[in-house]
């Protein structure tokens, strides 16, 4: 059972583990093997707001962040991609495996409103090679703190 699993199943959120064959090598591959559209698997990807303070932004499927929107929708000029290490300090999870459920520390995690446009989605499950399917409403209450915004490029 996977990390996020085990979250969600304690919280008693409905949801399903997909165990990818081999090495997933993208997004598209991904859905595909997931039987979904790329915009249904949801991206979580961690910003550095300041030394030591990072939040994540969910997107879905490939759609690019606009970086003024979201500095915009922070109030904040300055913002960076977080490093590799700063995700595994931050989250508990390495880059390709990241969720917003169960993160090491708690982090403030807003997501664009695309994420919610599909009724199932999937997102990272904190181990390589796999995902977790649920509906994208158990989502929202797995995050009862999350966020709405608009800032990501529809047309990634």
């Amino acid at each position: 059972m996977t990390p996020v699993s085990k979250i969600l199943r304690e919280l008693g959120i409905p949801h399903r583990e997909f165990i990818h064959t081999g090495q997933v090598w993208s997004l598209e591959q991904a859905a595909e093997e997931r039987g979904q559209l790329p915009g249904q698997v949801v991206r979580s990807i961690v910003f550095r707001i300041r030394a030591g303070e990072y939040l994540m932004v969910l997107a879905a499927g490939p759609g690019q962040i606009s970086w003024p929107g979201l500095r915009e929708y922070l109030g904040q000029g300055r913002i960076s991609m977080a490093s590799d290490e700063d995700v595994l300090a931050a989250t508990g999870y390495r880059i390709g495996t990241v969720s917003p459920v169960g993160t090491a520390t708690r982090l403030r995690v807003i997501a664009d409103s695309g994420v919610f446009v599909h009724e199932e989605i999937s997102m990272g499950s904190g181990q390589p090679n796999s995902g977790i399917i649920l509906k994208s409403a158990d989502l929202r209450r797995a995050l009862p703190d999350l966020e709405l915004g608009e800032f990501v490029s529809k047309q990634g």
